[in-house]
């Protein structure tokens, strides 16, 4: 990250705040924070604000990356190259400092800040049968759990050392000299203790999970797929994920994802169903069974005489999706019809209907002094959507020419100028 041009200047405001100077040791910074930060606790009636600025001076001034930042470049250098300067919370640095609360008794009550580990979200494919139904699932699953040997701590004794790369801070800042006044800073965990910020010795370690504090453990879950669950729905398994030390364990989380069904389709508590019928059926009725996600067969007719249109939809009441967490509560089927026509009639056939179907409108009607002055026209299939579409990009190009046109964006003529 490159911070901006950064003036030097005699950073000494940090030392002031913790009453030491300039050229003051690391043995004199852990003094006179100690007696100052005391002093100052919130929990002892101190100045909060005092508190905080005791522990952004000391955080920076006890890390040598940072304080030779501080040195030369100032307050701005650290904020905007990310060196640090105060990000930590004073709270943490006072409890990492002393190991425990100085005042006796239960501590501080405001207590140690943990982190929250990050959630685990996957995926899990359900049929649309299964979001109809219900079903469980059960699915293996591997994540690090808190040494049990060591409860944790990695070691043996139980305790660690500050890492001396990062002075404890888990973090390493790089510095670079662009040129006058600039610098580049970087910041990024340090690869001696993994951003942790503490090492233990070989000889220490625990044997069980060889100072790392976690172990592998699989587990089977079982994972409820309730009646009516919609595409996209999370199950929470709190607590599941990855453990950590000194952090709070995320959660487990899948996500419902419903998988195409050949003959049903889902729009939220409703189904659909696509059904073609024959140009008799259409006309003389039909009956025909429908498989339903259950299994059961669905009885679907007309009433005597009724006439179903192309392109029409007919609904059945409660035999749609059941409503999530109120199951016995359902949406509805839709069927939507579709009409083969047939390609052609027959002399024969074009009489029989024309004797049994209501007569054809009088506009339809025309004389013979009527069909001579009118012109012959030739008709012809076509696809309307690829018609439109062929239409739609030549009018596109010819949009696209005649703006080249108007801007010269055509070939051009080059005239070399006679000596």
């Amino acid at each position: 990250m490159f911070g901006r041009a950064s003036k030097k200047s005699d950073g000494m405001r940090y030392y002031e705040i913790l009453g030491v100077s300039k050229n003051a040791s690391q043995d004199d910074l852990k003094k006179a924070y100690k007696k100052a930060a005391i002093k100052n606790h919130p929990d002892k009636g101190g100045d909060p604000e005092k508190f905080k600025e005791l522990a952004q001076a000391y955080e920076v001034l006890s890390n040598p990356e940072k304080r030779e930042i501080y040195d030369q470049y100032g307050e701005d250098a650290l904020k905007e190259g990310m060196g640090g300067g105060g990000g930590h919370d004073p709270f943490d640095i006072f409890q990492s400092f002393f190991g425990g609360s100085p005042f006796g008794g239960g501590g501080s009550s405001r207590g140690r800040r943990q982190r929250r580990g990050e959630d685990v979200v996957k995926p899990l494919k359900v049929s649309l049968e299964d979001l109809y139904l219900g079903t469980t699932k059960k699915l293996s699953l591997s994540r690090n759990v808190l040494c049990s040997k060591c409860k944790g701590k990695g070691s043996k004794s139980g305790d660690s050392m500050n890492c001396s790369g990062c002075q404890g801070t888990g973090m390493k800042v790089t510095i670079r000299h662009l040129g006058p006044s600039m610098i580049q800073q970087m910041q990024q965990p340090c690869n001696e203790c993994k951003g942790t910020g503490e090492t233990i010795s070989d000889k220490d370690r625990c044997p069980q999970c060889k100072g790392e504090k976690v172990v592998q453990e699989k587990k089977v879950l079982e994972v409820i797929v309730e009646k009516g669950m919609q595409n996209g729905q999370k199950i929470k398994f709190p607590g599941e994920a990855d453990e950590a030390p000194d952090s709070v364990t995320g959660d487990v989380v899948f996500v419902i994802q419903q998988k195409d069904h050949p003959k049903f389709k889902r729009k939220g508590e409703d189904l659909f169903v696509e059904h073609t019928l024959s140009l008799i059926e259409a006309l003389c009725g039909f009956q025909f069974a429908l498989t339903h996600l259950d299994g059961r067969q669905l009885l679907i007719k007309t009433n005597p005489g009724e006439v179903v249109k192309p392109d029409s939809f007919k609904a059945i009441n409660d035999e749609g999706m059941p409503v999530y967490q109120r199951p016995f509560m359902k949406g509805k089927l839709y069927i939507h019809f579709s009409v083969n026509f047939p390609e052609s009639l027959s002399a024969e056939q074009m009489k029989a209907l024309e004797a049994v179907l209501p007569p054809k409108p009088s506009s339809s009607k025309l004389s013979d002094m009527e069909v001579d002055e009118c012109e012959e026209t030739t008709m012809h299939d076509v696809n309307i959507e690829e018609e439109m579409r062929r239409k739609q990009q030549q009018a596109q190009g010819e949009a696209h020419e005649e703006d080249e046109d108007m801007h010269g964006g055509g070939p051009q003529r080059v005239q070399c100028a006679q000596q």
